[in-house]
């Protein structure tokens, strides 16, 4: 596990890197509302891709090593298509989506691509995951920059574009990647695996999106209330603040995937609790070194438009901690198959967010939409920790490293290198 993590934990290094310029570049380029559109589009493809992902997700991760790739990927690959078509045309009834056809396009492809991933996920293969994810943000920025400075073309659809034709080259290479070792004559459709797969899976997606509009209800109540400018500028701080989960993310991944190939229950709640402390302390680190940045220094790398974004990095800091350790309960018990504590502590954040954005966001603007996503964080990862400790003693070292752990990290690291 711990190679693994450091391996996970180098390759998304790598993607907020890559994430970082081309968020430079996008600000630069195309300003605060040009960032806000952008903003939005990705908000929607993402609420897309959690209906996708009732069969692209997490499904085809818990059961690639109980069933055939033959038997889950016709599943996936027609929910993909389906979903992807679909649910776009139904976001457009609920706000003005000037990019619809691309939207559609994005979602297609993002959904047969999680396929793929999740596949590689769920057999252990982590190594070809971190490839693909790092490659998925390096050649968009390529498609990107050659788009606008081989091709001159400067709007802000060129984004989009450029996405495009990173997803459709992705795509086709792991497809072909895994469908070369498939057995056609295998493929079969079962109602027992359908609903083994949707049940699981629309399970896991409800929890998943209902922390998904704990994250980015604010953009639309932002969008309704201050206009896309300021989801611009509110987005920034966002990206800054989230980048900081690069090291629970990488974290939760190798866990669930250990997780749901373990039938040891003792070894699970050891695993998640020595993530839990690397997660906290590493996630407090960044945070100190955000707050120790100037804000000059923000305006500087974005733009004059972006001079508040220390400010909503420092209002959402706490919430960003509390979910830096949440991540990591949360993917222990959607590994050990406990899904209803994951969707209670999401309906409640939810409900927070809705209540707390319609009256603060139009009174305090960008900062009360910061304390909202805040005290929403803080209020859901509660109940996780809340159930996690139920069935496990609570120990204040549980967040502390040992000097054991730390020389055994730092070995690791040495191997690396």
């Amino acid at each position: 596990m711990k190679q693994t993590a450091i391996q996970t934990f180098v390759s998304r290094f790598l993607i907020l890197i890559l994430n970082f310029g081309l968020v430079i570049f996008t600000t630069n380029y195309w300003g605060s509302s040009g960032k806000g559109i952008i903003s939005i589009v990705i908000a929607d493809l993402a609420i897309v891709g959690f209906v996708g992902n009732i069969f692209v997700g997490s499904s085809v991760t818990y059961f690639a090593s109980k069933l055939k790739t033959e038997q889950i990927l016709p599943y996936a690959y027609l929910w993909a298509v389906l979903s992807g078509v679909s649910v776009p045309f139904l976001i457009g009834f609920t706000h003005q989506q000037e990019f619809l056809s691309y939207l559609i396009i994005l979602s297609v492809l993002t959904s047969l691509l999680s396929a793929n991933i999740n596949l590689f996920v769920g057999r252990r293969n982590i190594k070809n995951f971190n490839i693909y994810t790092i490659l998925q943000q390096g050649l968009q920025i390529l498609f990107i920059l050659g788009l606008v400075y081989l091709f001159n073309e400067t709007e802000v659809q060129t984004y989009f574009v450029g996405q495009i034709l990173c997803l459709l080259l992705l795509v086709a290479v792991s497809t072909y990647q895994i469908l070369k070792h498939c057995d056609f004559s295998a493929v079969s459709f079962s109602k027992d695996i359908i609903t083994k797969l949707f049940d699981y899976g629309y399970k896991t997606q409800l929890s998943s999106f209902l922390q998904f509009l704990n994250y980015r209800l604010s953009f639309y109540f932002i969008e309704f209330f201050k206009g896309l400018s300021s989801v611009g500028i509110y987005s920034i701080g966002v990206a800054l603040s989230e980048a900081i989960w690069t090291v629970s993310r990488s974290l939760s991944l190798v866990l669930y995937s250990d997780v749901v190939n373990t039938s040891d229950q003792n070894a699970a709640i050891v695993k998640t609790k020595i993530s839990l402390k690397i997660s906290t302390l590493a996630t407090l680190i960044f945070i100190l070194i955000l707050f120790a940045i100037p804000a000059q220094i923000y305006v500087l790398i974005f733009g004059k438009d972006f001079g508040q974004s220390k400010e909503v990095i420092f209002l959402l800091s706490p919430g960003i901690l509390a979910i830096a350790a949440s991540n990591i309960l949360g993917n222990y018990f959607a590994g050990m198959n406990k899904l209803r504590i994951l969707n209670v502590k999401s309906i409640v954040g939810v409900l927070f967010t809705i209540a707390g954005s319609w009256y603060l966001i139009p009174k305090w603007g960008i900062a009360g939409a910061c304390i909202v996503t805040t005290v929403s964080y803080c209020v859901s990862s509660a109940i996780l920790f809340w159930k996690f400790y139920q069935i496990t003693d609570f120990d204040i070292r549980d967040f502390l490293l040992s000097k054991g752990e730390i020389s055994l990290l730092l070995k690791s690291l040495q191997r690396r290198k």
